[in-house]
């Protein structure tokens, strides 16, 4: 089992030991998610670490989207519960990029790929693939593009 893994497993036995409700629910999505991508495909395999903080990132990512749904349908009480499991996910997920960080990643890609001889809109593709290894896990993806085409448009 993964380090990342045993922790979330470790973490979920310790939230049910303190009957808390939020987290350990949280946790239990989580693991099942992990779950069900190592069963998923032709063979049952174990995921890496890398892996697995992919799966936690989507399922963070799936919490925020969810929240914004309820808040535009009325339901505040709902959207407060996807944002604390949000939370709760956060805290395995490297600690995210600021604006002037990813402004100053994003600014040496776009450099780079000028450089490249990559101009107007078709430099998007080769900035993120500069990018996105440099902030894998640390910008969500629609921040990054964003980002990028706010550099290139200027």
């Amino acid at each position: 089992m993964t380090t990342l893994k045993a922790k979330l497993h470790d973490d979920l036995t310790t939230a049910i030991k303190a009957r808390d409700e939020l987290r350990s629910s949280t946790l239990r999505l989580t693991l099942s998610a992990i779950a069900y991508e190592e069963t998923a495909g032709k063979s049952a395999r174990e995921l890496s670490d890398e892996e697995v903080l992919k799966v936690i990132t989507r399922e963070a990512k799936k919490r925020r989207e969810a929240a914004d749904a309820f808040e535009k349908g009325g339901r505040a009480d709902q959207a407060e519960r996807e944002r604390a499991e949000g939370e709760v996910l956060a805290t395995y997920l490297p600690k995210q990029l600021s604006d002037e960080e990813l402004a100053a990643i994003v600014g040496e890609a776009v450099a780079e790929a000028k450089a490249g001889g990559a101009e107007g809109p078709k430099a998007m593709g080769a900035v993120m693939k500069i990018v996105n290894p440099k902030v894998a896990g640390r910008a969500d993806g629609s921040r990054v593009a964003a980002e990028v085409k706010r550099l290139l448009a200027g």
